[in-house]
């Protein structure tokens, strides 16, 4: 091999040398990963049932993860297009302020000034930047104090809510919702449902409708209320919150029960005030000041204390709310109107007053000065002249010769009683001697004059049914021989009894009906004597027929009737007068024998002092009604003065404090006012009888003979028979 001269080149070195030179990039990756650990088989843990558990537990949190990311997707895309449905059918925020289906009936004075409101009543509208910013508060603080933060749900006032009844013992959903200020707005919205009268047959149901706390109708609340959120700010839906929630009273809106209840405008009111307003929001009947005072005025110190609680109010002004809390203002309590505008509401058409669904206009006789007066006249007999805590009532109506009702007070306020009971209008009450005037008017009629005699002695007169009946006196006495005008001045029994039996029962019913007096008349002899029953406004009104001349009177209150904003007069009435009943002769007469009443006889505490008045007491058997009615040249006034429950009086008649009440009407209605003469007869002097010996003899006799009335009540029929037929033949006789 040496020989050959060529080296053969060692084995290992070569393969060095290839290995190293070789140039292919492939054998060396392959070697790399050649290199590599091989993979051991995972290892199982645990036992093939915790195996499938967890297999199976996983499968499952995958597919609600998925079912829940899709649904809320479905649900998210639902929701919002329902609030987007909700939103494009929401109108303008001005179209939603007046909340009304009914209509309002606004009432105005003799002047045409407003002095009540009835039905539904708008103050007009307001915005949650024109209110006052304690009344803005105050609404915040009570019914929603994360208003300005949430999105119109409040998930935290709902589980706070549902905690509550959930301890209460309720359903999760009966009683308290947590419902926002949204949500509450959504309702009085109805959901964007209008009323409608083919649908509910009234508004109280529809209402009733609107209000069902159904899980249906919760959540199309909430959707609407989102709506809402999103179409409307905070302030504008505010806005509509405060101009639609009803507060009790007719009033629709912080406007009208801020005017109704304090006489001032809502942007006015201080931190007392708001917070009655806002303590209505939870039930306005109940909390209604006008309901009960003291009520309202402990609902409002609880808002008092959130509005504190929250930072609205510092603790001293707070204090300063309690320590004086919203009173009543009297401006606005007489711009209720009371009973008159009660009374005035029932003289026109249903669907145009109580159950009106137009804006109404009604002009009355009203007098706002004269009703005042009549107010505080008894108010300032009852302070003054009753006992503390009696529960006597009294009732005055003040009108003119016309029937023009000017006042009506139909009873006296309890504080904590609600409630309108008019004794002027409701209350039917035997009259007493207050019916003896038309008992006279009968006769006068008849040609019969003012001093013409009768007999006051004693007589009986069988009753068919009933057996005999034998009238006395007020003070048990006989008095001889008296002239009408004495018999009516001292409200001497028999006589009365006496005439009504010669001019005959009939003509006396006819005569009195036909002055206005429309109850039942009484069949018998009592008849005479009041024992009929009637009501004060209908026997005021019978009165005034005889100051006018002796014509019938309708007391009317309305004047005329219109739609708001047009000027035609659906309905008027100029006047109340009617047929004549009696002579002007014979109704001069009454008027000068009534003057005789107040000037020296039964109604002497009624007696004005710089001007003729005229008028007649009554009181009823046992005390249980006194009376006094009368009047003037200008004004025609009546007072009832009782219990409700019928008890006797004690120590009232007519001629006692209803007289005096009547007195301080008068004062008052005609302060200012030049004295006029009454139109009546003025005799040269008053009429008199001569008493002569005989008469003074039968008076003594009559007397003796009533200290024992069994001998009378023995007499046979024949003997009372032939007393009538000497009474009837002595009637009337001239002197």
């Amino acid at each position: 091999m040496s020989g050959s001269g060529k080296k053969r080149p060692s084995l290992v070195a070569e393969r060095r040398y290839q290995k190293t030179a070789t140039p292919a990039k492939k054998p060396a990756a392959k070697t790399s990963r050649a290199r590599r650990p091989a993979r051991r088989p995972a290892r199982r843990r645990g036992n093939i049932f915790s195996r499938i558990f967890f297999g199976l537990f996983g499968w499952i949190f995958r597919l609600i993860w998925k079912i829940t990311l899709r649904g809320g997707v479905v649900t998210g895309l639902i929701l919002a297009l329902a609030v987007g449905y909700f939103y494009a059918t929401l109108p303008p925020v001005g179209d939603l302020l007046d909340a009304r289906a009914r209509g309002s009936v606004t009432l105005l004075d003799r002047d045409g000034q407003v002095f009540a409101w009835r039905g539904e009543q708008f103050g007009g509208q307001i915005t949650a930047e024109t209110v006052s910013e304690d009344l803005r508060d105050a609404v915040v603080a009570t019914e929603d104090k994360r208003f300005y933060r949430h999105f119109g749900l409040s998930p935290r006032g709902v589980a706070g809510a549902v905690r509550i009844n959930l301890r209460e013992g309720r359903g999760p959903l009966s009683g308290n919702g947590g419902s926002t200020i949204t949500q509450q707005t959504a309702k009085l919205l109805c959901i964007g449902v209008p009323y409608d009268l083919k649908v509910w047959k009234t508004e109280a149901e529809y209402e009733a409708d609107c209000r069902t706390g159904s899980v249906w109708r919760k959540v199309k609340e909430a959707v609407y209320a989102m709506a809402m959120e999103v179409k409307y700010t905070k302030n504008e839906i505010l806005t509509i919150y405060l101009n639609r929630a009803y507060l009790g009273a007719g009033s629709r809106g912080f406007e009208a029960a801020s005017q109704r209840y304090f006489g001032k405008s809502a942007a006015e009111v201080g931190p007392a005030e708001a917070a009655m307003l806002a303590g209505l929001l939870t039930a306005p009947s109940r909390y209604a000041p006008t309901a009960n005072l003291q009520r309202s005025q402990d609902r409002a110190r609880v808002i008092v204390g959130l509005m504190e609680d929250q930072g609205y109010l510092s603790s001293d002004e707070a204090e300063q709310a309690r320590r004086n809390p919203a009173q009543l203002s009297q401006a606005a309590e007489a711009r209720a109107g009371g009973y008159f505008a009660d009374w005035v509401m029932d003289s026109g058409p249903n669907f145009l007053t109580n159950d009106t669904t137009e804006d109404v206009i009604l002009r009355t006789t009203f007098d706002p000065r004269i009703q005042q007066a009549a107010e505080d006249a008894l108010q300032t007999i009852f302070d003054t002249k009753v006992k503390e805590g009696s529960e006597a009532q009294a009732a005055v109506v003040v009108m003119s010769a016309d029937g023009a009702v000017r006042a009506m007070v139909g009873g006296r306020k309890f504080r904590g009683v609600a409630g309108q009971f008019n004794r002027a209008i409701q209350a039917k009450r035997q009259t007493g001697s207050a019916f003896k005037p038309f008992v006279y008017a009968a006769a006068l009629d008849l040609g019969y004059g003012y001093d013409a005699t009768v007999i006051d002695e004693p007589i009986t007169i069988i009753i068919p049914g009933s057996g005999p009946w034998s009238p006395t006196n007020y003070d048990n006495r006989f008095h001889g021989r008296v002239t009408l005008t004495e018999a009516l001045k001292q409200s001497y029994n028999i006589p009365a009894v006496q005439i009504a039996q010669f001019v005959g029962l009939d003509n006396v019913r006819t005569i009195a009906e036909d002055f206005g007096i429309k109850s039942d008349l009484a069949l018998g002899p009592a008849l005479a004597l009041g024992a009929s029953e009637s009501t004060l406004i209908e026997m005021t009104g019978a009165y005034a027929g005889i100051l006018n001349g002796g014509s019938s009177v309708t007391p009317y209150g309305m004047t005329e009737l219109r739609l708001q904003g047009d000027n035609s007069v659906i309905m008027g009435q100029e006047g109340g007068m009617g047929e004549r009943v009696i002579t002007p002769q014979a109704a001069e007469q009454l008027i000068y024998m009534m003057n005789q009443v107040v000037n020296g006889g039964t109604g002497a505490r009624a007696r004005l002092d710089d001007r003729e008045a005229a008028g007649k007491t009554g009181t009823t058997q046992a005390a249980r009604d006194a009376w006094f009615l009368g009047f003037t040249a200008d004004y025609v006034a009546g007072v009832w003065m009782g219990y409700d429950d019928n008890r006797p009086l004690s120590g009232v008649t007519g001629g006692g404090l209803p007289a005096e009440i009547w007195r301080e009407v008068m004062v008052g209605v005609h302060q200012g006012l030049p004295a006029t003469p009454l139109p009546m007869m003025r005799p040269a002097a008053a009429p008199q009888v001569q008493v002569t010996e005989e008469w003074q003899k039968r008076e003594e006799r009559g007397n003796n003979r009533q200290k024992q009335p069994n001998r009378n009540k023995q007499r046979n029929d024949n003997d009372a028979e032939q007393i009538l037929l000497n009474v009837l033949g002595a009637l009337l006789g001239r002197n």
